[in-house]
């Protein structure tokens, strides 16, 4: 018979006295080490304010049909598309950019920062403030012009403080599109212009104008119906937002217009309406379909009733 060798014997010793000593604790009122128990599910994302991300429902009724070449309809919450014609095809989006360009405006800081006017910045047409040059204004009061009127000057004075030049700034504009996830965008000029070149789609717009909706600021100034814009000399010019449906349809909110001859009559708009906000945008429509377009597409997202999302 073959001897155990005696690490062996060690071993089998303390295994013995620790199974004596695990059956003589709960003989004596111990509680063994409880089971291993499974993993709790991993919490639900949280929204701002430490809410579920909602995840809004397509509307049971068909979308309307539009007029526009391209458009979409996108929940702000969830960011989840609710309806899409040609949402990805790159084209020409006009004013409609002056998002883009809002948002590298906030980004840059300092927003009460006086920009000094100069005599380039009025190298654009048509839609101008005719700012002179030696007048200051703060960036905040340009950014709501810019956002309300779409004055083409208004824009390349921000982007020239901002960026340096108008180059610089369209480098800066790039960046936070592809920040954003703006996948089919390029821009050229902070004003929408026509530029060869120069593009993006309402897939992308959507989402510039998604992170646009969460700004206070930018937010406030795309839903002001008019203001009294006051010039460095003492003159006054009533402004109004170019806009219409802030004036035609109750529940909406902002966003943005944008018109040329090669992108058409384009907007950007948001509503909220029974506990939903919705972005829209029709690119390449017509002078009346513009409107008709993007109200028909908001009451279609928003005109139901708050249960079901």
């Amino acid at each position: 018979m073959r001897m155990i060798p005696r690490m062996s014997r060690f071993l089998c010793a303390r295994l013995f006295a620790l199974a004596f000593t695990g059956a003589l604790i709960t003989s004596c009122g111990g509680n063994p080490p409880p089971p291993l128990q499974p993993r709790p599910p991993k919490a639900i994302p949280a929204a701002t304010g430490g809410q579920p991300v909602r995840v809004a429902a397509i509307p049971p009724n068909p979308p309307p049909p539009v007029v526009a070449q391209s458009a979409i309809v996108i929940d702000v919450v969830s960011g989840r598309v609710l309806y899409a014609k040609n949402a990805d095809v790159p084209r020409a989006v006009a004013s409609t950019q002056k998002i883009v360009t809002a948002l590298c405006v906030l980004d840059a800081g300092n927003i009460d920062k006086p920009v000094t006017i100069q005599t380039i910045d009025g190298a654009c047409e048509p839609t101008n403030l005719n700012l002179k040059p030696g007048d200051v204004y703060p960036r905040r009061e340009l950014t709501k012009v810019l956002m309300v009127k779409s004055a083409n000057d208004v824009a390349r004075a921000l982007a020239r403080d901002v960026g340096g030049s108008q180059e610089s700034f369209a480098a800066l504009m790039n960046q936070k599109a592809a920040s954003l996830g703006m996948r089919n965008s390029n821009f050229i000029n902070p004003n929408g212009l026509p530029n060869a070149g120069q593009y993006s789609t309402a897939r992308d717009m959507a989402i510039a104008a998604r992170a646009a909706y969460r700004s206070p600021l930018i937010r406030s100034f795309t839903a002001t119906k008019s203001f009294t814009f006051r010039f460095n000399d003492g003159r006054t010019r009533f402004i109004e937002n170019t806009n219409r449906l802030l004036k035609t349809v109750p529940y909406c909110d902002g966003l943005k217009t944008g018109t040329t001859n090669a992108a058409g009559r384009c907007l950007v708009c948001s509503g909220s309406l029974n506990g939903r906000s919705v972005i829209v945008v029709v690119l390449k429509s017509t002078t009346p379909n513009v409107w008709k377009d993007s109200s028909k597409l908001l009451a279609w997202a928003l005109e139901r009733p708050a249960s079901g999302s």
